[in-house]
């Protein structure tokens, strides 16, 4: 019997390609759009998954000659994605939406919608790579074979039955190669640039999202030194993160850098390049692929930003969901708020939240 895919198509060149590959791979495909928006929303932000994204993914589904469906996730997005995101600025904390995004939506949300409409399988465009191994009798989550474009960092919080209902067609093609199939295959989006923003956050200006997301307004308070003392004024915690350098309004006679945000006390503690350093972290809200749990303290590499390289470090599970984590070299701008992905060699092993 012929396996049924739903494909994530947000309107880009990879979510095509992986479309085209998975129906040259024999499955019985359909596309499915989600919409995240209302239409004020998509026309004031001009950002990615947009009505022009949506009717790019349609006119792909038409030229592959499978259904397309436009599924109307405004409302859990706003909730899980959105609200999450401003709540962890007001928080102190700097999130990641896109694996909020991928954790609560396209692998959750989409995912039920492809079983009520009897799919096997979601395929998505991301690129990393999803095996199992039948020593250990579990899903394996790899980087991609085009490191450049790995985008295994956002995908850490998958469970075993989202990768066993998960195909990634383009975890072994480089971007070139998947650009070139769309040229071939006349893809109106062959060409189109990526987007390298928050998708509601196109202009990048986080903190005036925040404030008109929230209908709140972010008070003045003090800057302090890494001795607790107050050396200048800043205009709302909001307005900054972890490792932050420009933008401060602030001269201390070398370059400073925010190094911690206390949202109770309403302070930004300011300090040198060589005060954003930490040698440990804890992690909670963990989600463990490659075993149960981590039985005896193990050394790994672990990646804290989604640009940065992976780096050596002991890792200790210290409670069901709890790590605890030592660099072997001290690392720089770890914030709150962002994940820890770890990996041994190309395997995902897990990962958590900067606690």
């Amino acid at each position: 019997m012929t396996k049924k895919v739903m494909i994530a198509m947000s309107g880009g060149v990879d979510s095509s390609v992986a479309a085209y590959l998975a129906k040259q791979a024999g499955y019985d495909c359909a596309g499915a759009t989600m919409r995240l928006f209302s239409p004020q929303e998509d026309e004031e932000a001009g950002a990615c998954c947009s009505a022009d994204d949506a009717e790019d993914a349609r006119a792909v589904a038409y030229r592959l000659q499978m259904p397309h469906y436009v599924f109307n996730f405004t409302s859990e997005f706003k909730t899980a994605v959105m609200d999450k995101f401003a709540a962890a600025y007001e928080q102190g904390q700097t999130p990641n939406p896109c694996i909020d995004c991928n954790r609560r939506l396209k692998f959750a949300q989409l995912w039920q919608r492809a079983r009520e409409l009897d799919r096997d399988y979601i395929a998505t465009g991301h690129y990393a790579r999803i095996e199992y191994n039948k020593a250990s009798g579990r899903w394996l989550l790899k980087k991609a074979a085009d490191l450049s474009k790995d985008q295994s960092y956002v995908l850490f919080s998958l469970t075993q039955e989202q990768l066993a209902h998960t195909l990634l067609p383009l975890g072994g093609l480089t971007k070139a190669q998947v650009r070139q199939i769309a040229a071939e295959q006349g893809f109106i989006n062959a060409h189109k640039r990526e987007s390298q923003d928050i998708c509601f956050v196109p202009d990048g200006d986080y903190a005036g999202f925040i404030c008109r997301h929230t209908g709140h307004n972010y008070p003045a308070g003090d800057f302090i030194d890494m001795q607790g003392r107050v050396i200048g004024q800043h205009k709302g915690i909001i307005y900054y993160t972890i490792g932050q350098r420009h933008g401060l309004g602030i001269a201390l006679g070398r370059p400073a850098y925010v190094c911690a945000l206390n949202p109770a006390a309403n302070t930004v503690q300011l300090g040198f390049a060589e005060d954003m350093y930490t040698r440990s972290l804890r992690l909670g809200d963990i989600n463990l692929i490659a075993l149960d749990e981590i039985s005896a303290p193990q050394y790994y590499a672990v990646k804290i930003g989604y640009r940065r390289q992976p780096q050596p470090a002991l890792v200790r599970q210290t409670a069901p969901d709890t790590l605890e984590i030592e660099f072997v070299r001290p690392q720089r701008a770890a914030a709150p708020g962002q994940a820890a992905v770890i990996y041994a060699g190309d395997v995902v092993i897990g990962g958590g939240i900067i606690a």
